[in-house]
């Protein structure tokens, strides 16, 4: 396969993975915003450092408002890691190379672009925000689960499931990450169950958690769960090895070592500890360690193209 072909297919599976995890990052903040509790308040700065956006949003705007935050991360192109942009980005990988995919993938991504430019607006609206973005990611599941029934497991497919699978693992962070930006009145309030509860929600691991796990949701439970659980598939280590079976069947010894590293990380973790404080650094850790094994992975097999315009750098903390 061309490098070219390899590195398209690997962002067209970032682009749409992205854009349906930042939808559920920002249905995970709007659930919270309904369930805040009096004296409380979330910190809309805090979100776009969970985010690794806060110096590219106050290039273009003053103030981290509500509005101005949902703007940039919904549909504002100058972001290219709004929804909008990432969607508009995997559209052209996928018309581009689309002799090498199913027929109808096509057809999905562009019906998926033209659903997010005539709504992108009205996902600024709070009450109706949720049913749009979360059509976003019904429409997005259903693309991923057409390149899944039938497409051949090739190397253009394990460069989809490496894109797909950093994506989502770097997402799963940040959604975990959300509780950085919200300030309670008091601590060891019953409120911090809730917000378990909406990070479970967000990721679609509430009935998941419930049936392996337990009722309640408890800190260091939905961290070990959301971290650590191998069956899981929106889980960290579960994105890992699928990251690792896509290395295997590609030449290159680098990423595979990077990738090591990471798991030793998720395996020596306490999540007890990490539910009392912590959660950010580690978090962040794990994203440091995502964007270098994406360079790794750029340099051992796209090496010889020009890269894309988005990188993964760009959707770091720094």
């Amino acid at each position: 396969m061309l490098a070219r072909v390899g590195e398209s297919l690997y962002w067209m599976a970032r682009y749409l993975e992205r854009a349906e995890d930042t939808a559920r990052l920002i249905n995970a903040t709007t659930m919270l915003l309904m369930d805040m509790p009096r004296g409380g308040s979330f910190g809309w700065e805090g979100l776009l450092k969970v985010v690794g956006l806060d110096e590219a949003f106050h290039k273009h705007y003053d103030e981290a408002s509500e509005t101005a935050v949902m703007s940039f991360l919904i549909q504002d192109e100058r972001n290219p890691s709004s929804i909008f942009a990432c969607v508009r980005h995997a559209r052209e990988n996928t018309r581009t190379f689309r002799e090498v995919l199913p027929r109808e993938s096509w057809e999905w991504v562009n019906e998926l672009y033209l659903y997010t430019s005539t709504h992108q607006a009205s996902a600024l609206d709070r009450r109706k925000r949720y049913e749009v973005l979360t059509e976003i990611i019904r429409r997005r599941q259903a693309v991923v689960g057409l390149l899944s029934g039938t497409m051949s497991r090739d190397e253009g497919f394990q460069f989809m499931r490496l894109g797909r699978n950093i994506e989502r693992a770097d997402m799963t962070t940040r959604v975990l990450d959300v509780s950085y930006a919200i300030n309670l009145p008091y601590q060891n309030s019953q409120y911090y169950d809730l917000i378990w509860m909406s990070v479970l929600h967000a990721l679609s691991a509430h009935q998941m958690y419930r049936r392996h796990v337990g009722v309640h949701a408890r800190g260091h439970k939905v961290l070990a769960f959301l971290l650590n659980d191998l069956l899981f598939p929106r889980s960290v280590r579960h994105c890992l090895h699928e990251i690792q079976f896509a290395l295997g069947e590609l030449p290159g010894v680098e990423p595979m070592r990077r990738l090591q590293g990471m798991l030793n990380l998720v395996d020596r973790a306490d999540y007890r500890k990490l539910a009392e404080s912590g959660l950010h650094e580690f978090c962040d850790d794990i994203q440091a360690r995502l964007a270098d094994l994406n360079a790794v992975i750029a340099q051992t097999f796209f090496r010889a193209v020009h890269p894309q315009k988005m990188s993964q750098a760009q959707f770091n903390l720094n």
